[in-house]
Parts: structure tokens; C-alpha cells; sequence
């Protein structure tokens, strides 16, 4: 074997290359004992798969200083400087990358080796030796970008800061650099220093090759089959998808990458460093696998990803000949850890062990390569295959070179470029560990970085208690933090022992004359329609309805409706909203599973709801109006307590069929009196009722703007005409406004393209997510003086949160933040394990306190898979509950809360819950269709769905129909 190594060194690159593919074809793999030979005279000096890259990123951004390198050193004592000139005339002379510059030739970079260079140091005295004035110095000296075609791409400057003390500092472009470039460069200077001021010669070991012959070697055996091999392993490694690392930022990815960063030191301190390095030792692991862990369940808790890659540098020197050249030789592996709920921190390291272990053994690939083959979805967004590094260094802190009559010391200084979205940087010395972490300032606040750091340090105390934990129950928070979270979350209190019809009483009280309800031309005061719907709650009692007696509201969009639920609230009893404009088969099933003992309606909708699938009694209401006159102007007998049911609502739900949300009665008062409150709702509002009764919001806006002394203007069954709707806004006068998004934009922009504007109070959107677009269209078309982003399910009675948009939309990486709690609620973000996160790590929002639903009607299982005891129970009595949403939530720094998106398969579109199985369910359901999926996509209009089916039979006619 030795025979054949030595005679590889007389071959030429051509026969080398030659040897290494019909070695391969027989299994014999030589790479990894194969030497490397200086390269043939006149052979093309291609770049290394690196180098290739970083020529691919300064053709890009030329001007950019990312992938500048620098180093300081100071130096006190008397400092020879004709010894150090001549040092680093020698070190250029030793090795090539000191001299060589790039150029392209045709398809092709090529690198240019210089004889020579002229050697320019600068020099510059200060008249002090501030550090922040020497830190200046040597952040201007980073910030001037390289020129790669002409060089030189070192840059040497020496500060005088008095006779015995300078510093020096050195700049190198990573294209002929590397981390571990620079303390061989810095040994070799005081070696060769020494010599020149002394006029001893300093022979320095000869170096065996240069990097261009590395580069020429590396592309021959990777070309001849070592790249399949580690590529195949890679492969398998990462699979297809390659996710993006979704962290939580304080600020929008920009679309072209900002290289713009800092740094932040971490102390562990003494007895957490030791206790790392004795569990390291314990789990027959390395500090760097370790820490390494922890830095991945870190990103897994923020970001809420089971798949977390994080990129680690190699420092790619596992050859002899390479070992002392300064050049570019490090490389970029991708490290993935798969998260689960049930797995401990210590499978996590097994994991994670097994990874490392496995890279090392397949560390030559170049990441170039790997990018290349793998193909992920390239953006100038983010880096390709990872957006966070994990860096490990092991070195003697505060190290310094001593000569005779001058000491030598590295300095060190802030970090004002980011290479990643985040680089976590571990120092591993003999007395103990230090961190930092680096990050780009176009995505993080320090702020927001100093809580991950928190985080972390956390996370490693916990580790180290008991590394058997659950990564679930692994804390992230203090107890001081989590006292302030939960505090956060919480409402202020509204709570009262009313209902909704006795508030509605009082302000009939207060404003009797006042105009109630408009709709259709047909206008009723507040005492007119009180008395009405006082008459027909003493008819509905005589019919039986009282507490938890649900009474079905089949009415179109016009005063009877107001009158009619406002009757139902007043006998005690439930209302269930029938919108007629709605399937009637899906009425009929609303009508049978929630056992509505009336039904509250016109004779042309019962004649089409016939057969109905139950036993009712049908209360027309236009044969009874008459009949009215003959009851009390007063209302029944108050029996309405707390708990009792107040409307029951139905939402799509998964199996196909929706499902009813209970909301009780004081739930739904204080949820009113809130809303009133943080709206500054007046008798002198006038508000548009746009929504279906079927959908939640339509119970809250009309029943807060009753209880506060407004005027409810109800637009008429089946107006959607834009110009209608502008057209009654002006006509009434209205000055608030509520509808979803998607609405209020079409509204806004009609207004918008004929340079119109409907001033208002007051503009409400909910239902859907609100962007930054449509936000600022509502604002330029009804210049409202506040515009309301609220957000809330059906469960939770309405809108449990809400958000004033500023005049300059909110910034955040995620859209419209969705604001703070509303009334006597409780706020959490919760990971999988129901732990609370930390403020800005992504969780799923849950929702407690007094302003929550009863739970699903006639379905316990469902209640309490939703609705769960409250693991922290603010309040403090017992008993508390939380819904689990299903969104995707987090906080911001300044403790409003943004959305991220949803957990389950469910989407929201104009405003209604929807769940995609049911429609997939019930088009199943036809007997041509074998197969459907459902998915929401954006259309013209806005969110929309979209379903592609799988049937055996031509079903051109029911496209048609």
C-alpha cells in the first residue's frame, strides 16, 4: 500500500484523477490516505468548491464586508517595526493565498498567484489609547470591502497609541482565510519577528504544498467518486424537504439578505460551566455535542419545529500537509435533531451524538455541493439548507505571547456583521465556558436576543438538574418571568352578576327616545324596542321558554330579527341562529341537534324547511304581530342566572358536520360591557350591522351598540352591493363600522378608485387575518380616528383579543399583531406540553378566565379535549378552564400578541370558521367522487378555496349546474 501511496505523488492531476475512478470501480477508496502532491506546472488553478462560492457571493455584492476576517493584536513594549514589516514580507513570500488574487475565464474562476506584492503598512498615531477610540479604529478598518480581481486581500494597519504600545491590526477576505487560518498566521509573525529583530534565522518548517495544489487535489478525488459517496450519505441524511427555520423575529425577513449584525457575550459562570463539562463527561459526550443539544432544543421550543438544522463549521484540516496553511479550508456541515414530546434530553444527545459521529465521517463534501444537490428553494432572503450556526472553539482565554521586552495579546471588540440569521459562538477553556451570540439587527432586537439568551442559560441550569427530563418540561422562564407573563395575560374585571337584557333595560332607562335599530326605512326607539320585544318574551314564556330552552331565530335581516333574539334573551332562554340565506339542509341539522324547542320565523322559510327533522312549535311571526298588542309593555319576571345558556352557535367542524358552541349568559354581559368600554361606544354612534347572524360577531355588534345607547343601522337581506353599502353609510350617517378584511377592502377600494372618503369614528375588522394592505386601504377610504384589529373564536365568546393599528402599520414578521386581552380573560402561549413560552417564541394560544363558552352542546368528549382544566389558574379560586384555540401565537417584546398561523386543518375565510374535512367529508358524500382534497389559496378577492377530486365519472354536468 505504502508503494502505491508514493508512486500517486509522480502521477500527473490527469492520472491521478484517472487512477482514483478506476480505483473506485474496483472498491478501493483512497481518499482518505491518498497524500496530496504539489500540482503540474502550467496546470489551471481552479478555485476549491469553497472558494467558488465565496467568488459567487462578492460577484454579487461586491461592496459587502461580510466575509471580511479581521484580527488585533496589541503589542506592549518596544515594537520593532522594520522587523515587522520584514515578517510579513516573509509570511506573503511562504504562502501563496498572501498573494493571489481571482479572475474569470470564460465559464470559470481561476486563481492568479502573484510572484509578489508590494506590502503597505499603514501607520496611524493616536493620541489616546481609549478603547472605544481603538475599537473605532478597527471597526473602520473592517468595514472597507476587498477588491478579489486586484487585490492584495490582506490589509495590515498599526496604531501607535505611545512609544511602547501599538496595535496591529490584520484583515483578511475569507476567499484565502479561514478561522483557523488566523493563529497560524499570528504563531508564524512572532516566530519570524523574533528572527528579524534579533538577526537570527527562523527556519520554519517547510510547507509541503499550497493551498491551490489542496484545491486541484480536492476537485480530482471528489470528481472521481468521493463525492457520490458522501453525497448519497448526505442525502438520506437531510431528505428532500429542506425547511427554513422559522424563529420569531421583531421584524419582517427582508427579500435581499442584510449582512448588518451584532453580538451579545453570555456568562455561564463557574459552577454552571463545571457541571456542563462533568454531565458532558457522565453522558460520554463531548462539551461540543452538548452544548450543541441545547442550542437545538432551544430553537425547537422558540420556533415550535420538530425539524431543526443547525449549520456547524469543520475545520476540514484532517490532513498533514494542510495543517499549517492559511487558507480557506473550512467547511459547513448541516446537523438535524427530530424533536418529540416524549423524548428526554438525554435521547436527545444520544441523537445528536450519533449525528456528529456520522458527519465526521462524511465531513469532505463540500457544502457547495451539498446545496447544489439537494436544491432547496433558493431565496437572497436566507441562507440555503440553515439559518442558524452553532460554533465551538477550544482555547486558553486571555492567551498571550511573551518576547523579550514586548507582550503580545489578541483583543477583541463588538461584531457589527452577521454571516446568519443567528450564530450561537461557545469558547471552551480550561477554568470554564463563554458564549455569545451573534445575530443580523434586520431580523432580532438585542433586546429579543437577550431573552434567547436567557433562555438558554435556563435551559442549561435544567439540563443539568436532570438531563432525564422531558424536552417539554426543560423551563425556559424564571419564576419572576413567568409571574410577569401570566400577569400580561390578564384581563382587567368586569365580571357582574347581570344579563345582557337587564343592561339593555337600563339603557332603555337612559335613553328611551333614542333611535334603536334602523333597517329597510323602518327605524324603532329604544323604548318601542323594548316593548316589543317584551311582548313577544312574554308570549315565548308561555310557550315554555325559559332557561336552556333553545329557540331557533329563522328570520331575514330586518328589525323583527333584533326584536326576536332581544325577546328570546328577555324570557331566559337560548337563541340559535338560523340565517336563511344558509343551505337548508344544513338548517334542518342545526334544527335537529339543537333541539330548539320554538322556532322563531316567517311561514315561506318553514314551508321550505319542511319536512323539519323534529318535533317543534312554529311561531310565525307575522301571524302572531297582531296578537302582541294584547301582553304587558313590561318585561317577565327576571330568572336569568349566569350559567344559563344564552345562544348556542354553530361552527364547521371536522367530521363533516358543525357543531353548536355554548355560550352562557355572563360571559356574553361582560364581554359586552368591555367591548363598550375599550371602543368608546356613545349614544352618538351609529353603526353599520353587516355581518350574518350566523356568524358570532353579528350577537356582539348589535347587542354592544344596544347596551351603550347607539344606533344599529342593519343592512337589508341580501344587500352586498358595494355602492348600496356606501349609499346607506352616507344616508344614515354612520360612524362605525365593523366587517372582515376581505370586505372591507373591496368596500375601500371601490371608494378608493373614485377619490371618495366616508369619514368615521370608527373601523372594526375581524374574522380573518388583517394585512398590512388592507389596513391601510381602510384607513385612506374612512380615515377612521382608531381602526380595531380583533381576533377571537367562537368558543371564547367572540373577541377576546383586540389591537388598535397605529398609523404606521406594526411591524412584525408575521403580519398584524392581534393586541392585548379583552375584559376578565386569561392570556396564555403554550407549548405542546401546556408550558408556558417565553415572550417571542411561537406556542399555541389559550384562552381563560371568565370569557369562555360552556363548551360544545351534547358533546362532552369534544368539550374536554378543548377545554382543559387551568394548569396555572390565575384566579386563583379553582376550577378555572382554558380553550385551547389551535392558533399559532406569540408575544411580542412589548407584550402584544401576533398570529402566526394554525395548528390543525382548519381555515378562516370572510370571516367564517372553517373546517376543510367537512368539505372534504361531504364531497365524499357524492357517489362519482372517490377521493377530495380541499386547500385555501390566495385568489383576487382574497383567501379562497379550492377542491381537486379523484372520480371515475364524467362530472362536466354537475360543474355546469
Amino acid at each position: 500500500m505504502q508503494e502505491l501511496l508514493e508512486s500517486v505523488k509522480t502521477l500527473s492531476s490527469r492520472e491521478r484523477k484517472a487512477l482514483a475512478v478506476l480505483l473506485k470501480r474496483q472498491g478501493i477508496n483512497l481518499y482518505g490516505v491518498a497524500p496530496i502532491s504539489p500540482r503540474d506546472l502550467g496546470e489551471p488553478l481552479l478555485l476549491s468548491y469553497a472558494q467558488q462560492r465565496q467568488w459567487f457571493f462578492w460577484q454579487l455584492e461586491p461592496e459587502s464586508t461580510a466575509y471580511n476576517m479581521p484580527t488585533a493584536l496589541r503589542f506592549k513594549g518596544v515594537l520593532d517595526i522594520d522587523a515587522l514589516r520584514s515578517s510579513f514580507e516573509a509570511l506573503i513570500a511562504r504562502h501563496e493565498t498572501l498573494r493571489t488574487t481571482f479572475r474569470q475565464e470564460g465559464e470559470q474562476a481561476v486563481q492568479i498567484i502573484h510572484p509578489r506584492i508590494d506590502l503597505v503598512l499603514e501607520q496611524e498615531f493616536l493620541e489616546t489609547a481609549d478603547k472605544a477610540l481603538i475599537q473605532s479604529k478597527v471597526e473602520e478598518e473592517v468595514a472597507k470591502p476587498f477588491d478579489l480581481e486586484h487585490g492584495p486581500l490582506l490589509r495590515i494597519k498599526l496604531l501607535q497609541l505611545a512609544k511602547d504600545d501599538h496595535v496591529l491590526i490584520l484583515i483578511l477576505h475569507h476567499i484565502v482565510s479561514d478561522g483557523w487560518s488566523m493563529p497560524i498566521m499570528v504563531d508564524e509573525l512572532v516566530q519570524v519577528y523574533e528572527g528579524y529583530r534579533t538577526g537570527q534565522q527562523v527556519n520554519l518548517p517547510e510547507l509541503p504544498i499550497q493551498y491551490a495544489d489542496y484545491a486541484i487535489w480536492q476537485r480530482i478525488w471528489m470528481e472521481a467518486g468521493e463525492q457520490e459517496r458522501q453525497l448519497a450519505y448526505w442525502q438520506v441524511q437531510l431528505g428532500e424537504e429542506q425547511p427554513v427555520l422559522e424563529l420569531p423575529t421583531d421584524r419582517p425577513r427582508p427579500a435581499v439578505q442584510s449582512h448588518a449584525g451584532a453580538s451579545l457575550a453570555i456568562e455561564l459562570g463557574d459552577d454552571l460551566s463545571n457541571a456542563l463539562k462533568q454531565l458532558a463527561q457522565q453522558q460520554g459526550v463531548t462539551l461540543f455535542m452538548l452544548l450543541l443539544a441545547s442550542f437545538q432544543t432551544l430553537l425547537h421550543r422558540y420556533s415550535g419545529q420538530d425539524d431543526i438544522r443547525v449549520g456547524v463549521p469543520n475545520a476540514n484540516r484532517n490532513r498533514a500537509e494542510i495543517e499549517g496553511l492559511i487558507g480557506f479550508f473550512v467547511n459547513i456541515q448541516v446537523l438535524k435533531a427530530e424533536f418529540d414530546l416524549q423524548m428526554t434530553f438525554s435521547d436527545l444527545l444520544k441523537q445528536v451524538q450519533q449525528t456528529a459521529l456520522e458527519a465526521q465521517a462524511h465531513q469532505d463534501l463540500p457544502f457547495e455541493q451539498l446545496v447544489e444537490a439537494l436544491r432547496p428553494e433558493r431565496s437572497l432572503s436566507h441562507s440555503p439548507l440553515f439559518q442558524v450556526m452553532y460554533s465551538h472553539l477550544t482555547q486558553e482565554k486571555g492567551e498571550s505571547c511573551n518576547l523579550p521586552g514586548l507582550t503580545v495579546t489578541g483583543l477583541s471588540w463588538k461584531q457589527d456583521t452577521a454571516k446568519f440569521d443567528l450564530t450561537l459562538e461557545a469558547f471552551e477553556y480550561s477554568e470554564g465556558i463563554s458564549a455569545s451570540l451573534n445575530y443580523m439587527t434586520s431580523l432580532f432586537d438585542k433586546q429579543t436576543v437577550e431573552r434567547l439568551a436567557g433562555s438558554w442559560v435556563r435551559l442549561l441550569e435544567g439540563i443539568v438538574r436532570d438531563p432525564q427530563q422531558s424536552i417539554a418540561e426543560l423551563s425556559l422562564l424564571s419564576d419572576v418571568e413567568q409571574k410577569e407573563l401570566i400577569d400580561n395575560g390578564q384581563g382587567e374585571l368586569v365580571h357582574t352578576e347581570t344579563s345582557v337584557s337587564e343592561l339593555f333595560s337600563c339603557q332603555v332607562s337612559r335613553t328611551p327616545n333614542g333611535v334603536a335599530v334602523t333597517c329597510a326605512g323602518r327605524s324603532l326607539t329604544y323604548v318601542e324596542l323594548d316593548v316589543r320585544a317584551n311582548r313577544l318574551a312574554r308570549h315565548l314564556r308561555e310557550l315554555g321558554v325559559g332557561p336552556e330552552v333553545r329557540v331557533g331565530l329563522a328570520l331575514h335581516r330586518s328589525v323583527d330579527l333584533v326584536i326576536g333574539l332581544l325577546a328570546v334573551l328577555k324570557a331566559g332562554g337560548a337563541y340559535v341562529p338560523l340565517d336563511p340565506e344558509y343551505p337548508h339542509d344544513r338548517l334542518r341539522y342545526i334544527i335537529a341537534d339543537s333541539a330548539i324547542g320554538v322556532l322563531l320565523g316567517y311561514g315561506d322559510l318553514f314551508a321550505q324547511l319542511v319536512p323539519l327533522p323534529v318535533k317543534i312549535f312554529l311561531l310565525n311571526l307575522e301571524e302572531i304581530s297582531g296578537e302582541l298588542g294584547n301582553y304587558p309593555d313590561s318585561a317577565p319576571l327576571e330568572t336569568i342566572q349566569s350559567q344559563n345558556l344564552a345562544y348556542l352557535i354553530y361552527t364547521s367542524g371536522s367530521t363533516g358536520q358543525p357543531k353548536g358552541v355554548a355560550v352562557t349568559q355572563g360571559p356574553l354581559a361582560m364581554h359586552c360591557q368591555a367591548v363598550g368600554s375599550l371602543f368608546g361606544t356613545t349614544s352618538m354612534d351609529r353603526e353599520l350591522h353587516f355581518y350574518s347572524i350566523n356568524f358570532d360577531a353579528a350577537s356582539e355588534r348589535l347587542l354592544v351598540p344596544l347596551l351603550f345607547g347607539a344606533e344599529v343601522v342593519l343592512r337589508e337581506q341580501g344587500q352586498w352591493d358595494v355602492e348600496e353599502i356606501c349609499s346607506l353609510i352616507r344616508a344614515r350617517r354612520i360612524n362605525v363600522l365593523g366587517f372582515t378584511p376581505s370586505y372591507g377592502s373591496q368596500l375601500a377600494q371601490s371608494l378608493l378608485d373614485r377619490g371618495e372618503c366616508l369619514p368615521v369614528r370608527l373601523c372594526i375588522t375581524g374574522g380573518e387575518a388583517l394585512t398590512a394592505e388592507n389596513a391601510d386601504k381602510l384607513r385612506n377610504a374612512f380615515r377612521p380616528n382608531i381602526l380595531f384589529n380583533a381576533y377571537g373564536p367562537t368558543e371564547t365568546v367572540v373577541m377576546p383579543l383586540a389591537h388598535p393599528v397605529s398609523e404606521q402599520v406594526d411591524g412584525g414578521s408575521i403580519g398584524m399583531p392581534i393586541g392585548r386581552v379583552v375584559g376578565e380573560r386569561q392570556l396564555y402561549i403554550l407549548g405542546r406540553d401546556l408550558a408556558l413560552l417565553p415572550t417571542g417564541a411561537v406556542g399555541e394560544l389559550c384562552i381563560g378566565g371568565f370569557g369562555l363558552a360552556r363548551g360544545y352542546f351534547n358533546r362532552p368528549a369534544l368539550t374536554a379535549e378543548r377545554f382543559l382544566p387551568d394548569p396555572f389558574d390565575a384566579s386563583g379560586n379553582g376550577g378555572s378552564r382554558l380553550y385551547r384555540t389551535g392558533d399559532l401565537a406569540r408575544y411580542r417584546s412589548d407584550g402584544v400578541v401576533e398570529y402566526v398561523g394554525r395548528i390543525d386543518y382548519q381555515v378562516k375565510i370572510r370571516g367564517f370558521r372553517i373546517e376543510l374535512g367537512e368539505i372534504e367529508a361531504r364531497l365524499q358524500d357524492h357517489e362519482a367522487v372517490r377521493e377530495s382534497v380541499v386547500i385555501d389559496i390566495e385568489g383576487p378577492s382574497g383567501k379562497q378555496l379550492a377542491a381537486y377530486l379523484v372520480t371515475d365519472t364524467d362530472l362536466s354536468n354537475d360543474r355546469e349546474q
